[in-house]
């Protein structure tokens, strides 16, 4: 179970949980290419280790592990894992 990244980041990208990341599945960084034009910050599904250390520093509570992501944002797991072509 990966964690991901629902609604609630669309416009923020705050990158708090980027720098929590201890494995570094979260993108795009500040510096990455392109990064600019997505609207949300994504987690790799496969790189993610499911440690949460993103979940308390995200500003907006945009984070949640997969099996507890509300209903109505379940779009939101399949939109991570495409963003990674998974």
């Amino acid at each position: 179970m990966a964690y991901v990244i629902a609604e609630p980041c669309i416009g923020t990208k705050d990158r708090a949980c980027v720098d929590a990341c201890p494995v570094d599945c979260i993108h795009p960084k500040a510096d990455e290419t392109g990064g600019d034009t997505l609207d949300q910050l994504f987690i790799d599904p496969v790189e993610c280790i499911d440690c949460g250390a993103c979940v308390p520093v995200c500003p907006v509570s945009a984070i949640y592990a997969a099996d507890d992501l509300p209903e109505k944002w379940a779009d939101f797991q399949e939109k991570n894992a495409a963003h990674f072509g998974r």
